[in-house]
């Protein structure tokens, strides 16, 4: 960590793998950023061929540094989740609220009590709705401690600086074991009401390949949230079903992703062996990368993936956007857990990496 850019007050730590297969797909190499709340700014990934490339979309880190410097552009942290892969707690996703005037400021009902989010997103389109949007740890400093393959990071979050209803103690790991790369989060509820809370990770998978229109992508999922438009990304509160439509890719192999625009999320979630499994497969480059979760509390996969870029975004998380809107139909679980005072709640997503057939 000498020499190593500050950002956000803190050093990036570079992980190095220590037991890695001596060939064949694996991660190598992970750079986290503890001064942005412990997001995952890149991820070295061997190819089949033994090429060893950049698996996420980022910029390098001298220049991430001045992305991330703060400015007009990172209100509340929000390029954090313009690149690399974001921590978004304790909601991911996008809530709506009453505009607070003269301050960029929401009030929304979170579980039945006030709180006031920064409104840190929107559409584009002259009048378009904007809202908060992936959680308030985006800018966060985390104080940590790292071994070669491992760094370790506690934060006393509370209320998140009074934005929140209930308080939260997080343990966030990422470690490099067996050519894997896996993240787990702890939460704990401190305080003494029910912690309202929603976990989600933003990583942006780079296309070794840069041929977005090959790439495969399997989500085994039954329904996915209608959306308003592609500006907005508001779900108007119906579920529609993927099967036999463009966003059916649960198919063993994936479905590849030709010119479809996705900014989608995915619900009804089919298990394997009680795991979320996602798959995004780059058969130019003879590689793939398995996203795999046993956590019960992920109900959602959100799914960014824009025509002629050379990444998907695949987002595994708690819940829907706009989770307590009465935009649902009852009954409808949008994905929000609840923890009592002293309960705890882990989080963990593993990747890997394999061959693919051309």
């Amino acid at each position: 960590m000498a020499g190593a850019p500050q950002i956000g007050g803190a050093p990036a730590v570079v992980l190095q793998a220590r037991d890695l297969p001596e060939a064949g797909p694996a991660f190598t190499e992970a750079t986290v950023l503890p001064g942005r709340g412990m997001m995952l700014l890149q991820a070295r990934l061997r190819l089949p061929s033994g090429e060893v490339v950049d698996a996420l979309h980022a910029p390098p880190l001298d220049e991430a540094a001045r992305e991330l410097a703060g400015g007009a552009d990172d209100f509340a942290g929000n390029r954090a989740f313009a690149f690399g892969g974001a921590l978004l707690i304790p909601y991911a996703n996008r809530i709506r609220g009453r505009d607070v005037q003269g301050e960029r400021e929401i009030e929304a009902l979170i579980d039945g009590r006030p709180a006031r989010l920064p409104r840190n997103w929107g559409g584009k389109a002259p009048g378009a709705a904007q809202y908060a949007m992936h959680g308030l740890i985006l800018d966060a400093a985390v104080p940590f401690e790292a071994q070669e393959s491992r760094v370790r990071g506690r934060l006393a979050a509370g209320d998140f600086g009074g934005r929140w209803p209930g308080k939260a103690d997080l343990d966030f790991e990422y470690r490099l074991e067996g050519g894997a790369l896996v993240l787990r989060i702890d939460v704990r509820n401190v305080g003494a009401e029910p912690l309202p809370l929603g976990v989600g990770w933003h990583p942006y998978f780079q296309l070794p390949s840069g041929d977005r229109r090959q790439a495969r992508l399997r989500v085994a999922a039954d329904l996915r949230t209608e959306v308003n438009d592609y500006d907005e990304v508001l779900p108007t509160g119906r579920l529609l079903p993927t099967e036999g439509t463009p966003y059916d890719f649960g198919a063993r192999e994936g479905l590849a992703l030709g010119d479809l625009y996705l900014d989608d999320c995915f619900t009804a979630l089919r298990r394997e062996a009680g795991e979320v499994v996602v798959e995004l497969r780059d058969p130019a480059a003879s590689v793939g990368v398995r996203i795999r979760t046993s956590t019960p509390q992920v109900k959602a996969v959100q799914v960014y993936a824009p025509p002629g870029q050379p990444f998907v975004v695949v987002e595994p998380q708690f819940n829907l956007a706009e989770p307590y809107a009465d935009i649902w139909p009852a009954g409808v679980d949008t994905g929000m857990a609840q923890l009592q005072p002293g309960e705890n709640l882990s989080y963990e997503v593993r990747l890997e990496a394999f061959a693919v057939g051309t």
